[in-house]
């Protein structure tokens, strides 16, 4: 694929509306990474012709807004489904949004029209497999060939539970997307994954106490990591990656007994440097025998599994 072009700050401003969120202070290689990924996903929008979305993405009348190149038009991207880029894509979007999960954070207007968030191209990744659980267990297996079991369903912005008290985290945590397993026990396993494109790791607020007492346990009873490391973690930008990690570890301490076996896989573009840097370092922090799966979205397109027309159309929408 062709390079970007080389583009000034101030064309970005007028033609593709650079975003405040895209400096990331004191790391001039995200703020890089951010500014091409906003552009190229304003280019591909352009070269297709599709109509510009707007800041905010469905205007109130009086309200002021402006045009941004990274989203599409609220009316149109709803009635064409255009940030899909396969039918099996745009179908697994329909039918997760027709299954509502009680306290689900599934935001539409975001699903839809914006072409940077890692929600959509969490599904144009992944949306293949949920019609074919042979290919997904045969990605599953390939990508990632220490997960046990078979794949007996894949499930997208998926939480066993939400805001249940004393089960799981007890908040309203989920995965972008997680395959359910068939153990060969007959029971059940999950891996659950997080997906990044455009996002930088921020530090977070750490939680309130009750929450930090909750996430303390769940981390101790499943040995992954220390409490030196979880008091270093709280409130920085690896809090994320722990509450996402936190929430497979949970499964298997459910008192339903549902969860032999769970795991989790962090997948992100390997120009993204804030998260590989986070998820280097959070490694780094596991105690023996504990493990998260790291992939980079290039090499689960190169892996051989997914159908070619959906590697390429990918790899045109976000990589270059």
């Amino acid at each position: 694929m062709p390079a970007l072009p080389v583009v000034s700050d101030d064309e970005l401003r007028v033609h593709f509306c650079l975003e405040a969120v895209d400096r990331v202070p004191g790391d001039p290689e995200t703020t890089a990474f951010k500014r091409k990924a906003r552009l190229h996903q304003a280019l591909w929008r352009e070269a297709r012709k599709l109509p510009i979305g707007t800041q905010p993405m469905r205007p109130k009348v009086g309200q002021p807004s402006r045009q941004l190149g990274s989203r599409l038009d609220a009316e149109f991207a709803r009635k064409s489904g255009r940030n899909f880029l396969t039918d099996a894509a745009l179908k697994s979007v329909r039918r997760r949004i027709a299954d509502h999960e009680p306290h689900q954070t599934l935001d539409e207007n975001r699903l839809y029209c914006d072409l940077l968030s890692s929600m959509p191209m969490c599904f144009n990744l992944f949306g293949e497999l949920q019609a074919d659980l042979d290919l997904s267990d045969r990605a599953v297996h390939a990508w990632w060939p220490d997960v046990p079991g078979r794949v007996r369903a894949v499930r997208f912005e998926w939480s066993p539970g939400r805001r249940l008290p004393d089960e799981y985290l007890e908040n309203r945590s989920a995965f972008d997307v997680a395959f359910e397993l068939e153990l060969e026990d007959g029971r059940r396993g999950a891996l659950g994954v997080e997906t990044k494109y455009h996002e930088d790791c921020k530090r977070e607020k750490a939680p309130n106490d009750d929450r930090q007492r909750r996430y303390e346990r769940v981390t101790a009873v499943s040995g992954a990591l220390s409490p030196e490391s979880v008091r270093g973690i709280l409130g920085t930008d690896l809090q994320q990656i722990w509450l996402d990690h936190l929430l497979a570890l949970s499964m298997p301490q459910h008192p339903s007994g549902v969860w032999a076996w769970t795991g989790f896989a962090l997948v992100h573009p390997a120009g993204n440097p804030s998260y590989a840097r986070a998820a280097d370092r959070y490694r780094q922090l596991l105690e023996p025998g504990a493990t998260i799966r790291v992939s980079t979205v290039e090499s689960l397109l190169g892996g051989g599994v997914l159908p070619a027309d959906a590697v390429k159309a990918f790899s045109e929408r976000y990589l270059w």
